[in-house]
């Protein structure tokens, strides 16, 4: 059984690691990993292939860098090649990011069939290009592995066309072995940090990066304002330059609460966002992460795809507009609740994931050849 997972971005990598596990431990499945490129530097990429124990990819695209068109566009030509020439069973992709998107077109135009990890999940903000890659992935997908019940009702409401399979989170059973691993981690001292005296903040969606200075001038009005309080703040590489693009470095500079940092390995992430007073991000993954982690987050959105983050009162949409009722957020709010329920399931989802796969495409062999596109 020959199953191929596309990865190329940070999160695609933190979701594979624990499905390749589930996978090798069947003799009978033949496991490839092909690699798009789209994020290729240390700390976005190698840094994590190294911290799960994943193998080498097999196959590396290098697609690298450009605009989304220009780079979906190459994942899509060149994963199609690499899936014609092996001729696999199922190609697996998890998540939204635009590798995610590249290898669903590309598995439907090589007739492959196609599962998706991570399925199900609306912002109902077509603006996001992430919704715009969860909502393709899911009409052409065969198999949805839903992390929520929610995703599956939404999946229902939408009357996709492939099986729908409640499967849980994968990020129960990653955030579990981090917060393992990452008791050795010394991340804190390294940064002149004490437990809980800080807020750890990420940014990084195009909406508050390249495609308005305006929320990335807003944000970093609320961290001047929060100048009692220590901010973490690992910088993602295309936040660095919109904020170059855009003349504000002067103004974060400025901010001498602040600890602007590279990227960190996922251990390391983990440790940091644990000990944290609260988190502000605008990433899906780091809601969800601090959801897990039992740590109040602040989300500069004004929607989430991870709505039982908020509706169970530990993860509070602020938006990114308003300067100081983000810096309200980080001062005086804290949940309602004294500890989150468990939503995403009870950490078995790669499991799940891995014997049902197995299930369907035996159920599936005698079928006829996946649809053409």
């Amino acid at each position: 059984m020959k199953i191929a997972s596309i990865v190329g971005a940070r999160p695609n990598f933190i979701k594979l690691a624990p499905v390749h596990k589930a996978l090798s431990k069947n003799p009978e499945i033949e496991h490839t990993i092909i690699h798009t490129g789209q994020h290729y530097d240390f700390e976005m990429s190698e840094i994590f292939f190294k911290e799960f124990k994943l193998p080498k990819p097999d196959i590396n695209l290098q697609v690298g860098s450009g605009t989304p068109g220009y780079q979906t566009g190459e994942m899509i030509k060149r994963i199609e090649k690499e899936l014609l020439r092996s001729s696999f069973d199922l190609v697996l992709v998890y998540g939204d990011t635009n590798s995610t998107l590249a290898g669903a077109l590309a598995a439907v135009g090589s007739r492959t069939r196609l599962a998706h990890v991570e399925s199900g999940l609306r912002s109902f903000d077509k603006r996001m290009p992430e919704e715009t890659n969860r909502v393709l992935t899911d009409h052409i997908s065969d198999y949805l592995f839903a992390s929520t019940r929610m995703a599956v009702g939404n999946l229902r409401k939408e009357s996709v066309q492939g099986r729908i399979i409640y499967s849980g989170d994968l990020s129960v059973e990653i955030v579990d072995e981090a917060v393992k691993a990452g008791a050795k981690s010394d991340v804190l001292d390294r940064l002149s940090l004490e437990y809980k005296s800080y807020v750890l903040l990420t940014i990084h969606r195009v909406e508050n990066t390249t495609a308005s200075p305006h929320n990335l001038a807003t944000i970093i009005k609320a961290i001047e304002a929060l100048k009692d309080t220590t901010i973490v703040f690992p910088i993602h590489p295309r936040t660095l330059q919109a904020i170059k693009d855009s003349h504000q470095l002067a103004a974060i500079s400025r901010c001498q609460n602040l600890k602007l940092i590279k990227p960190l390995g996922y251990v390391d992430f983990v440790r940091l966002a644990h000990d944290a007073s609260k988190i502000v991000t605008d990433s899906g993954g780091v809601q969800k992460e601090a959801f897990l982690l039992k740590v109040p987050c602040i989300t500069v959105r004004q929607n989430t795809e991870w709505v039982e983050t908020v509706s169970l009162g530990w993860n509070k949409l602020v938006g990114s507009s308003d300067a100081r009722a983000i810096a309200e957020a980080v001062q005086k709010w804290m949940p309602a609740r004294k500890k989150p329920q468990a939503v995403f399931g009870q950490g078995k989802t790669s499991a799940i994931v891995r014997d049902r796969i197995v299930s369907m495409l035996l159920q599936d062999q005698e079928k006829p050849e996946r649809r053409k596109p």
